[in-house]
């Protein structure tokens, strides 16, 4: 029977056997892609970081094959490739440090001096009471001198738990933890103190002591189970007969201390609360860790609001900050920023920063250079970051250079490197911007005061004039340069090149005048006619240019406007012009009362809508002409005209309407704002028309003459075409001067526009006409040393002719006479 049994057992066996080795190959085939699989998700994760380091997401994956796999060597280069560009989380050291343990017995001295760094750096990334607990457990467990207590061991226990208890031991919800690991260590070395050496049994206990103390003061969480665990410590010590004494009775002292930490806790618990919520938002969480307090404590909570919420830029610049302030050198800021930097290295005011904590350290010219070529690996939102970047660099090099004396002195040859590193990289992206200008500019004043090489700052300017020549500062910053150094001559040469050129705005004309004052102050008489034979023509010609840039704006802007009929506008000016008030209307000359037009429409055109105010018709009939009067006087307040529009100059170039409107929010009224711009380069002119609605706007606005807007002082004047008399324009004449200059443009030019520009520009000295010309005449009368208000004896200009018969103009004899006499 039994052999009968074990042959159908043997039978079935074999049946199986086929099915088991079936299984085992599809297990083996399985294994096999998945090894494929992973083999070929390796090489690309490695082409992926080779071409990309900064891959954060790329460097966890490869970790984690590489762990499966169970290939130490590279795993270990892929996590120290890793930890040099990031700042590993805790749980990632944790795993790091289990692995290093699993595969090598801590006890052997290597072994253990390498887990012992790997804790050493993973509580320097972040804030971690968990990590610190197992650093302190290793210690005590590894560490020979410290597992035995020896005097050696106990000192360097002693000192790991104190800076434990610094970086985390005022951490509200888990630094108690910390605490009661130093104090069990310490009752441990208690134990291993021999009985008859009492002073050195009493010395310890009072060590334990004077931890309970230190804890009881600090609010933490659970703070009533360590005043318990207290008490029944000193029972056990003999000195309280039991636990419920008040601690009061025996330490006063600790006792008003401890009050205090419990109110502190309870003032912050509910913030705590709230850290605990998980469905809260990041940044409703991350206002949770805000509160006052020491500088430790704030220290501490800047240190846990980092570990949630590593990548938050804003909190580690508010954390620098707040380093700065308070402790502003010293090893804890430099730690600091050598971790902002790692987490948020994008941000170039972090990398700044750091060099000046570094300087204000006195690192070494090697650490500052090595900070500084670091933060170049990293790309920057904004190219000003890089700009400040080398400012600071330069900064730091002339102040070490200048103040700082040694034995190893620095070369200037290093300033003049990182400026030269500073043009090549940013002239690409900032030409012709005043932040280009100003490191060349400062890079040509070291030259001349460390360098002491005028020729190298001369060719400083040369080659940023070869690039941004179309700046009028860059210019008027060489010849300052050479008028300081008192090269006159040189000086002079750089205005000959360039007067002539153009320049956006009013550049080329504020040239031409800055070398007339240059002669007037440092040059002769010959050199003062000289300049003013060159610049004269060149203000005529650009004076003509401007006004023809004017009227061809003027007339692209109307044809480009369907709405806009200059025949209807002109129409609408003036009937707007002529009227007069219901009570001026009844006395008229032939004693009849005028009517007004039946159509009072006008349009207000502004840069962003166009307002239609339209008057009411007016009846013919006598009963309805109060009421009529009544609707145009409505209308004719709330129309605006040329009487109602200010001329605005020397405005900054990048002011726009909404700069000019809020610089007049204070006024209001405003209808329609016109800034005037260049034909070639599209850039700001410095000039505008603002219209108003009233009188009353308009005089509120002129009053706030001489006021800033952007860092320059504004000129504000009435625009008021009819105070030219004989000198305004003619229509007629206009076009056809128009027409003369500008063969291929058709069309006439708005007299309205045309008149307010040429009355304005009348002010500014800029042109005369005679009455009845037809075409514009430029004057090259120098006026520039005449008051603008005061007119000389005997001007005739603008006035009216006496008219035949009428008294004649006395003499300046007779007015004396009149007045003396």
């Amino acid at each position: 029977m039994e052999e009968q049994t074990l042959t159908l057992t043997s039978e079935a066996e074999r049946e199986r056997e086929p099915e088991k080795d079936e299984a085992m190959s599809d297990s083996d085939d399985s294994d096999s892609e998945d090894e494929a699989q992973e083999k070929i998700q390796m090489e690309s994760l490695q082409t992926e970081l080779a071409a990309n380091p900064s891959n954060y997401d790329a460097h966890l994956q490869y970790i984690n094959i590489l762990r499966k796999t169970g290939d130490i060597d590279r795993l270990t280069k892929a996590r120290e490739a890793m930890s040099e560009i990031f700042p590993l989380s805790p749980p990632t050291w944790q795993q790091w440090i289990k692995d290093e343990l699993s595969l090598n017995t801590a006890s052997r001295p290597e072994a253990f001096s390498r887990v012992l760094k790997l804790y050493e750096r993973g509580v320097f990334d972040y804030l971690s009471v968990s990590l610190w607990c197992d650093y302190l457990d290793f210690v005590q467990e590894f560490d020979p001198m410290v597992h035995q207590c020896s005097p050696t061991g106990i000192s360097k226990s002693r000192d790991i738990f104190e800076t434990a208890l610094t970086a985390a031991g005022l951490h509200v919800a888990q630094g108690s933890k910390i605490w009661e690991a130093y104090r069990q260590y310490e009752q441990a070395v208690l134990l291993t103190i021999d009985e008859s050496d009492a002073q050195a049994k009493e010395k310890q206990v009072q060590h334990i002591r004077s931890l309970f103390h230190r804890q009881l003061s600090i609010p933490l969480a659970d703070m009533n189970s360590t005043l318990i665990a207290y008490k029944t410590w000193e029972v056990e010590q003999g000195n309280f007969n039991d636990a419920s004494i008040d601690l009061i009775d025996c330490y006063p002292h600790v006792a008003s201390a401890y009050q205090k930490a419990v109110e502190m806790y309870n003032a912050r618990i509910h913030l705590e609360e709230q850290i605990s919520i998980q469905h809260i938002s990041d940044s409703e969480r991350l206002q949770q860790y805000m509160s006052t307090g020491t500088p430790a404590r704030i220290q501490v909570l800047y240190e846990r609001a980092i570990t949630d919420f590593p990548l938050s830029p804003d909190l580690w610049l508010d954390y620098t900050r707040y380093l700065d302030k308070t402790l502003k050198v010293g090893k804890i800021v430099s730690n600091v920023y050598s971790r902002a930097t790692k987490n948020c290295p994008w941000v170039g005011e972090l990398w700044v920063r750091y060099m000046l904590s570094l300087e204000r350290g006195h690192a070494s010219e090697k650490d500052l250079a090595e900070i500084f070529e670091k933060s170049l690996q990293y790309t920057f939102s904004t190219v000003d970051e890089y700009l400040e970047l080398f400012l600071t660099r330069v900064d730091g090099l002339r102040r070490r250079m200048t103040f700082t004396k040694g034995e190893n002195p620095l070369e200037y040859k290093i300033i003049r490197e990182t400026f030269q590193r500073a043009s090549d990289y940013l002239s690409p992206y900032m030409k012709n911007t005043n932040g280009l200008l100003h490191i060349h500019a400062y890079w040509a004043h070291l030259e001349t005061k460390l360098g002491n090489d005028i020729t190298a700052a001369r060719g400083v300017w040369e080659n940023f004039l070869k690039t941004c020549g179309s700046m009028l500062e860059a210019w008027t910053g060489y010849i300052t340069m050479e008028v300081e150094l008192g090269h006159i001559n040189e000086a002079r040469s750089i205005y000959k090149r360039c007067y002539s050129k153009r320049f956006s705005g009013t550049g080329s004309e504020d040239i031409c005048n800055s070398w007339l004052r240059f002669e007037r102050e440092f040059g002769k008489l010959e050199d003062f006619d000289h300049a003013l034979q060159k610049v004269t023509p060149r203000l005529d010609e650009l004076r003509v240019f401007r006004l023809q840039q004017e009227s061809k704006s003027v007339e692209e802007m109307e044809n480009s406007n369907p709405r806009s009929n200059v025949g209807d506008k002109r129409k609408v000016r003036s009937d707007i012009a002529d009227e007069q008030s219901p009570a001026k209307r009844k006395k008229d000359a032939s004693g009849k009362l005028k009517k007004p037009p039946k159509d009072n429409t006008y349009q207000v055109q502004n840069s962003s809508q166009l307002t239609k105010v339209e008057g009411t018709n007016q009846k013919n009939n006598k009963s309805d002409d109060n009421r009529s009067e009544q609707q145009l006087t409505r209308g004719k307040h709330r129309a605006y005209s040329d009487q109602c529009t200010a001329f605005i100059s020397n405005l900054h170039p990048t002011a726009n309407d909404e700069h000019i409107r809020d610089f007049f929010s204070d006024i209001g009224g405003i209808v329609a704002i016109r800034i005037l711009h260049d034909k070639f380069t599209g850039k700001s002119r410095g000039l505008a028309y603002v219209d108003f609605l009233d009188d009353e706007h308009l005089v509120a606005a002129v009053a706030k003459n001489k006021n800033t807007l952007l860092g320059k002082k504004l000129s504000i004047a009435r625009s008021d075409p009819k105070r030219g008399g004989k000198e305004t324009l003619d229509p007629k004449n206009a076009e056809h001067a128009h027409a003369n200059n500008h063969s291929d443009k058709k069309g006439l030019v708005s007299k309205e526009t045309d008149d307010t520009f040429m009355r304005d520009a009348q002010d500014g000295k800029f042109s005369s006409r005679k009455p009845g010309s037809g075409n514009m005449q430029f004057k090259g009368k120098n006026t520039f040393a005449v008051p603008r208000n005061v007119r000389p004896l005997g001007y005739t200009a603008n006035k009216p002719k006496a008219e035949e018969g009428g008294e004649t103009p006395k003499s300046n004899e007779e007015f004396r006479k009149m007045f003396i006499g």
